[in-house]
């Protein structure tokens, strides 16, 4: 991460201060010229020189007297062709110090369009002033017709009487008269080589700055915490980096306003500090939405809201996107381009994607919808359609589930958000609803004993509801007495409800058999040999216990008595004391 830092520091360095001057000032003035349309020959713009637009002329000038060819830089210059001749060299350069040491204005602002800005006159623009110690004097550009080059914008005549005496004043007060005269005369890339020992010399001190800032605003956080008696999780060592670059990018321009650069390598050296502190910011901004993200996801996932979590993975990755496409448009911003236009190729560019691509924004927006919605996790039961499986993935595209089968289902997301889906892992219990066939030479007092014991015996098992536990006599169907019980089983676990349905099935068997009656076969049957019939002994002792009832008016018609449904409350010992399951759940 330092090494990355250190990246960041030194590219615009090297780009801003290294990279050769014409070709700074060729990319710079390429970018001020944001004319739609090619110029047409013979009109105002066609101008070798550049002097069409006021932008063009000012750094045409720059990079002439930049280049130390002062003669080209006067053809910049409103003074006749003889004057021009002889007192055009020294002029442009008295005028070239005046705009690196005492010009006040932007560079960024000058017009670039032919007529200048409508604001300030069609002839004549004031792109700034020369502050010194005794006036103000306005820079201001008039627009003459040449015979040769048409229309085009030069230095006035009014402003370069001023020159000579603002030259005077300011030259006096050069630091440079103080310094070596051999750090003053040689010159690189347009600026002296005391003002590039300068500006080396303060990246240290500007580090140093940066960094104890970042240490000063870690100070409020740490009081907090103690006060809060939090434990420090070094989340701000991540901000720390990011916030570094900024600052120290910030102090070291502080600290170049006052070495006082050449005007047009300070426009390049303020781009890239403008570079460096939006890194730092973006940088910044980034950290902070992933470490928030980080948090809110992980916090969803410890409360049980898997598909929250997940969601927040996505969530992260549209903000991270999101933060990089705002850090690009402001770099570019900063560097002169024309955002108007790379706006606007990206909103068509958009809609063209967006029509190319339906299906997968169908799908990412449907992938949104089921993880926000939380209808389905990983490690459901569910079924889809007329498929069942469990969730394996659910990534933005599709799912993932794992068939009864063993295959792999896959279905797109946007398929799945109209889909009826029901997930039998979020069932609180399970039904559990057998339809017994009764023989039909069952007597009344029989099928009532048997109703009475199998709903008896549904109110004792302690995992079976009492609350909706019910058998009833539901029809005369055309081979049997059709019984229905309705009980739902206390699990969500479906092999512990095999177990459990199994105990109730072979638990309704005894009843049955001991009622003395049995189940009807499911068709016509001819009987070949004598019937033995029912068994008179069982059916005797079913009616005997049925008559007791009703004399001691305790027939359970149609229902028990609620102090009896209470007293039968897990009365059954389940599982039985006989089976492998009862010896580890009764240990006693």
């Amino acid at each position: 991460m330092k090494k990355l830092a250190l990246a960041f520091i030194v590219c615009p360095f090297i780009l801003g201060l290294v990279l050769p001057a014409p070709v700074m000032a060729q990319s710079v003035t390429n970018l001020l010229k944001t004319g739609p349309q090619a110029p047409a020959p013979g009109s105002a713009s066609a101008d070798s020189l550049g002097r069409g637009t006021p932008s063009g002329t000012v750094f045409g000038f720059l990079q002439a007297a930049q280049d130390g060819n002062e003669r080209a830089a006067a053809d910049y210059l409103q003074m006749s062709a003889a004057r021009r001749q002889s007192q055009g060299p020294d002029a442009a350069g008295k005028l070239k110090l005046l705009m690196d040491s005492a010009f006040v204005g932007s560079l960024r602002r000058i017009s670039t369009r032919p007529e200048g800005d409508p604001e300030s006159g069609t002839d004549q623009q004031t792109i700034g002033i020369f502050s010194t110690r005794d006036s103000d004097v306005p820079v201001v550009l008039v627009r003459i017709a040449d015979p040769n080059d048409g229309k085009i914008w030069l230095f006035s005549a009014d402003t370069l009487s001023k020159v000579p005496e603002l030259y005077d004043n300011v030259q006096a007060h050069l630091i440079e008269n103080k310094l070596p005269q051999s750090l003053v005369r040689n010159v690189f890339l347009g600026m002296p080589l005391w003002q590039w020992l300068a500006l080396f010399a303060a990246i240290p001190i500007a580090v140093a700055i940066g960094w104890a800032m970042v240490l000063l605003l870690a100070i409020p956080r740490r009081l907090f915490l103690k006060f809060r008696n939090r434990p420090n999780l070094h989340s701000y060592s991540r901000m720390s980096t990011p916030l570094l670059v900024s600052f120290s990018a910030m102090a070291h321009r502080i600290m170049a306003t006052h070495i006082g650069l050449p005007l047009l390598p300070r426009l390049y050296y303020s781009r890239s500090i403008g570079v460096l502190v939006s890194i730092g910011f973006f940088w910044f901004l980034l950290r902070v939405s992933n470490l928030t993200m980080q948090r809110l996801r992980n916090h969803a996932i410890t409360g049980g809201r898997i598909g929250t979590g997940t969601l927040m993975v996505l969530a992260e990755r549209l903000l991270t996107a999101l933060v990089v496409v705002a850090a690009v448009l402001s770099i570019l911003a900063i560097l002169g381009f024309n955002l108007t236009t790379v706006l606007a190729g990206l909103g068509i560019g958009g809609i063209a994607i967006a029509f190319a691509a339906q299906k997968t924004l169908e799908n990412l927006f449907g992938g949104i919808s089921v993880l926000a919605d939380e209808v389905i996790r990983v490690g459901d039961y569910c079924r889809f359609g007329d498929r069942t499986g469990t969730v394996e993935d659910i990534s933005l595209r599709s799912t993932r589930v794992r068939t009864d089968a063993r295959t792999e289902l896959s279905i797109p997301n946007g398929t799945l958000a109209t889909m009826s889906i029901e997930n039998f892992t979020r069932r609180d219990k399970i039904l559990f609803g057998p339809v017994l066939a009764i023989r039909y030479e069952t007597s009344p007092d029989q099928l009532r004993y048997l109703l009475a014991e199998v709903r008896r015996m549904l109110y004792e098992h302690p995992k079976v509801e009492d609350q909706s536990a019910s058998i009833r006599f539901a029809n005369f169907d055309t081979s049997a007495l059709r019984l229905e019980v309705s009980a739902y089983v206390l699990t969500r676990d479906s092999n512990e409800y095999a177990a459990i349905r199994e105990d109730l099935l072979l638990r309704i068997m005894n009843i049955v058999e001991k009622s003395g009656t049995g189940f009807a076969f499911p068709s016509q049957t001819l009987y070949f040999s004598r019937d033995s019939g029912l068994d008179k002994e069982k059916a005797a002792a079913a009616e005997q216990q049925v008559q007791q009832w009703r004399d001691e008016h305790k027939l359970p018609f149609p229902d028990f008595a609620p102090d009896d449904k209470s007293a039968f409350r897990g009365s059954i010992v389940y599982p039985p004391l006989e089976s492998a399951a009862g010896e580890h759940s009764n240990p006693g």
